[in-house]
């Protein structure tokens, strides 16, 4: 007997290649159409519930990866703050913070590429502590090998998020020290031990619409449980700290959004950086394509706080909850 749920997601139409670019070309005017279509599918997989999650910057600075959107890359010449470990007092308070607002993540990352067994076993000691209140927590950690992986799966970490942040073609424009196959060979590795996934981009790096595109697709094949998508907040100091970004308008972001929810739809669908930037007044329409945001901040850079986000949230017409395990 076939299960709802596959029934269900095999019911809904593939996008192709050309149509995701059309969809990325929709006449502004249309675009409420398009608005619609998404939320249907949205609501369809996830009600009316938007997922909150928060984002402690666990290890900042001193990158050896020389991503040119990042202030904590090799290259950057950001005045951000620098350690190798955030004080266990926050880090846990911050935890705590996730469960008196019942939100649904609580997001560590960790600037660098590759880290030491015993690195990765302090973390585990620090991640076996904050899952006794069942707190769920993803990491973006970098490349991990498969032994570091399992121990940090072993200790109860239920997600680890790892970005494309472009198309296979375009990587190279924003990064050498890595490739873009490494990030998927890792990715699929984690899948392999049993992490869930959490995997998006960067919108406004330089790219094209076909890079877009491109990336979403490679997304589709990876089908992570969470797609962020960040809109780029350029930072001085970096290599992208001057590039225009006229170019994305609300409406631009919009059908990105709408376009990861047509071609990935029981994903949540996250807008991750720029949300306060670029849909500032929107937050109807985007949250009936969206169902999963960031509050307090982005790493290096601030953002909404906690009450006006959950009053942004409410006065659109969603609840939030906690994710389900």
């Amino acid at each position: 007997m076939i299960s709802e749920e596959k029934t269900t997601k095999t019911a809904d139409p593939t996008i192709s290649r050309e149509e995701a670019i059309g969809i990325l070309n929709t006449p502004d005017d249309q675009l409420d159409e398009l608005v619609a279509r998404a939320g249907e599918l949205r609501e369809k997989y996830k009600g009316k519930h938007v997922g909150i999650h928060i984002l402690t910057n666990a290890r900042s600075g001193n990158c050896s990866q020389d991503c040119a959107y990042c202030a904590q890359s090799c290259r950057s010449k950001a005045s951000i703050d620098k350690y190798r470990w955030v004080g266990d007092e926050k880090l846990y308070r911050n935890n705590d913070f996730v469960d008196k607002y019942h939100l649904s993540r609580h997001c560590i990352g960790l600037s660098g590429m590759k880290f030491t067994d015993k690195e990765i076993e302090e973390l585990a000691v620090r991640i076996r502590k904050m899952k006794e209140s069942g707190t769920h927590l993803c990491c973006s950690i970098g490349f991990l090998t498969e032994k570091q992986a399992h121990i940090l799966r072993d200790v109860g970490l239920d997600r680890i998020n790892h970005n494309l942040n472009s198309s296979r073609a375009y990587y190279s424009h924003i990064c050498s020290t890595h490739t873009f196959d490494q990030r998927v060979a890792n990715i699929k590795m984690l899948q392999s031990v049993g992490f869930e996934i959490c995997s998006g981009g960067i919108i406004g790096m330089g790219e094209s619409k076909e890079d877009v595109v491109d990336m979403l697709l490679e997304l589709r094949e990876i089908n992570p449980e969470a797609i962020p998508i960040n809109f780029l907040l350029p930072i001085e100091g970096t290599p992208l700290g001057d590039i225009d970004t006229s170019g994305l308008t609300t409406e631009y972001c919009l059908k990105v959004l709408c376009l990861a929810r047509l071609m990935v739809p029981q994903a949540d669908i996250r807008c991750a950086a720029g949300r306060e930037i670029y849909f500032k007044g929107e937050e109807k329409r985007l949250l009936t394509v969206v169902n999963s945001i960031f509050a307090s901040g982005y790493l290096t850079e601030n953002g909404q706080g906690m009450e006006d986000t959950i009053k942004a949230i409410t006065d659109a017409g969603f609840t939030y909850e906690v994710e389900s395990a």
